[in-house]
């Protein structure tokens, strides 16, 4: 080991100094990579975004087993079935509570400018803890009053005023369908793709602003199993005895269900990696131009080396050299500029768009991978070059 890195100091540098002795054409190359890194970084962000914020709320739901119907799409296209699968369900020996959760879209009047957006609306039981999030299961006594709700401090919007009332434990009234409401507390789920915010109340509120809505019909259905028993076993007890009516999953299948819906059945979804895709491409294009440039201009002299007794691989080691100086240059623009658009992005849209380690060591493996694939491609007129076609 200690040889091979003495060599490697000892090796001229070929590739950096090729590159260096055309400054223009090293920034323009660099410029085009970086181009192409904030293409895929910007469109892994949205796709992370986009998994992130819709996963939220599945996230946050307290449950061993959950209970959808068959034709529930997502949290956001959640289907209903009747509550009496709920008391089935706990007929099943290892559980120990079964407790429905209500979800609908609605149109909601800003407190403010009094102009309306679509959130969703869940209902639960106050009596149970139905969300893993303490702000909600702090205050959650408020929603037993009729017409109260906790709101949404992250929703999409101007909520400044309003929310900074709340936290000065003044109450705001808005109005829903035409039914005056009272936020009397806050809490953090964010915005998403599909819904600007989001309602938490008590099933009996959720009730009285869906008049048309039965009680009889669940959206989500949360098991709490006793302690003891496997999820995989009263899992598959319950799929037997509910029968195929019903869909019963964990609540890591539940997670996997919202994703794969956003990931396979939406063309959103397709598009974001598309655009990935489509920024490999193009940088590989970018890099080829350059590394192909590159080597046409100094034929003579890869000629000359192979004259010299050069083997062909050690002159594509010099051209792949080149790839990996540009790979690693071409990657530090490209993964700041997209620092700053994450940050305008986030505060236009209050989305999760947060720079990540895990993201940025994958787009620097792609660019790497980038202009490797496009030193090959360079290198085909190298490996023919002849000497004596040269003189």
């Amino acid at each position: 080991m200690i040889g091979f890195i003495q060599q490697l100091r000892q090796r001229t540098p070929l590739g950096w100094l090729q590159l260096s002795h055309e400054k223009s054409r090293l920034l323009v190359a660099l410029g085009g990579i970086a181009f192409a890194d904030v293409l895929m970084f910007m469109q892994l962000g949205f796709q992370n975004a986009l998994f992130e914020s819709n996963t939220k709320l599945p996230n946050s739901i307290q449950a061993d087993i959950l209970l959808i119907s068959p034709q529930g799409r997502n949290v956001l296209n959640i289907s209903t079935f009747t509550r009496r699968r709920l008391y089935q369900a706990m007929d099943v020996q290892g559980v120990k509570s079964a407790e429905p959760m209500y979800i609908n879209f609605i149109d909601w009047k800003n407190p403010k400018t009094r102009q309306k957006t679509s959130v969703l609306v869940i209902g639960v039981n106050p009596e149970k803890q139905a969300l893993s999030l303490p702000d909600v299961n702090r205050q959650i006594d408020m929603v037993k009053l009729p017409d109260t709700i906790l709101f949404d401090r992250a929703s999409r919007g101007d909520y400044k005023e309003a929310i900074a009332q709340v936290e000065q434990g003044k109450p705001v009234t808005s109005e829903i369908d035409r039914r005056t409401v009272t936020i009397s507390g806050l809490f953090s789920i964010g915005a998403s793709f599909g819904a600007d915010g989001n309602l938490i109340t008590s099933d009996q509120n959720f009730l009285r602003l869906f008049p048309g809505r039965q009680a009889s019909s669940v959206s989500i259905g949360l098991l709490e199993l006793q302690p003891g028993y496997d999820v995989k076993e009263v899992k598959a007890a319950l799929e037997s005895h509910l029968g195929n009516d019903i869909k019963v999953m964990s609540k890591a299948e539940f997670i996997e269900f919202e994703t794969d819906y956003w990931r396979k059945n939406t063309a959103i979804g397709f598009i974001f990696s598309l655009g990935v895709a489509m920024g490999f491409i193009v940088g590989v294009i970018i890099v080829y131009q350059v590394l192909s440039t590159d080597v046409n201009s100094h034929m003579k002299e890869y000629a000359t080396f192979k004259a010299m007794g050069y083997n062909n691989l050690y002159l594509l080691g010099v051209v792949f050299e080149e790839a990996i100086i540009l790979a690693v240059l071409g990657f530090i623009p490209g993964a700041i500029v997209p620092l700053g658009l994450y940050h305008l992005t986030r505060n236009a849209t209050n989305l999760p768009l947060y720079m990540t380690v895990a993201r940025a060591l994958t787009v620097l493996t792609l660019t790497m991978i980038m202009c490797m694939i496009s030193g090959a491609i360079a290198t085909g007129k190298l490996q023919s070059a002849d000497p004596a076609d040269m003189f």
